[in-house]
């Protein structure tokens, strides 16, 4: 992955990610976090687990990036639009689409 590639990557997912560390840290913790998404096994929600790891790419340095951390915010971009796409038509302050979407660092009411 040359440069460009990762900084066109760093812009998008900066874009499609628009809570913090701090807040996405702080709605994994909640019951409705943890209630929405695809989990395989019964375990742990996909978008749940990518959640944790966006926390953890918010807070990393850019040098310390790697070409997998890059595929997933790839990933999280990509999930992002198709899944706000879906956008229901009603108030969404309490739905299972908008939590899915702050699981994966975008709330669409900020």
């Amino acid at each position: 992955m040359d440069d460009d590639e990762r900084e066109s990557i760093r812009k998008d997912f900066g874009e499609a990610v628009n809570m913090t560390a701090a807040e996405l840290e702080g709605w994994l913790t909640t019951g409705e976090s943890t209630e929405v998404g695809d989990s395989s096994g019964g375990g742990e929600s996909t978008g749940h687990a990518s959640g944790r790891r966006i926390v953890t790419l918010l807070r990393a340095r850019k040098g310390d990036l790697t070409d997998d951390d890059y595929r997933h915010m790839r990933k999280v971009v990509g999930y992002v639009h198709r899944h706000g796409a879906q956008r229901p038509g009603k108030d969404v302050e309490h739905t299972a689409w908008r939590y899915s979407l702050m699981n994966w660092g975008h709330d669409p009411l900020k």
